[in-house]
């Protein structure tokens, strides 16, 4: 069964709410790669649409949209997620996981892509809190 924690980016007011999903709304995630949008009902904004913009596994590893699948790769990176170069031309062989989301996703972003009728405010309550 998975279970992950969604950090949910509103573009419009810069905030982010963070939410822990597990059971059937996790499972709608599941499956799903970077770039593809998800219902946001999963995470609580009932007529919303959410797009995936990537996540981490338990072990910190970033998840990367041009890795396919959701397993481990060691990929050789000159920049961009998952490696910061630190002087110009210098790359790093960096184990990242593919951009499918799957049981070993620990932590998922994701940015509101359609809005719906209520505020997210209302929905999701104060930013960057969970409601416990």
């Amino acid at each position: 069964m998975a279970d992950f924690q969604v950090v949910v980016a509103d573009p419009e007011s810069g905030t982010t709410y963070q939410r822990d999903v597990d059971g059937q709304d996790a499972n709608r995630f599941l499956g799903k790669s970077i770039g593809e949008e998800a219902d946001g009902g999963a995470v609580g904004l009932d007529g919303y649409t959410v797009e995936i913009t990537g996540g981490s596994d338990d072990a910190g590893r970033p998840m990367r949209g041009d890795v396919s699948g959701p397993n481990l790769k060691e990929v050789l990176l000159d920049g961009g997620t998952g490696y910061k170069p630190s002087r110009d031309g210098e790359r790093k062989r960096v184990t990242v996981r593919g951009g499918e989301v799957s049981d070993a996703t620990a932590q998922l972003n994701v940015k509101i892509s359609e809005r719906g009728d209520e505020s997210v405010e209302d929905l999701l309550g104060d930013g960057g809190e969970d409601e416990e």
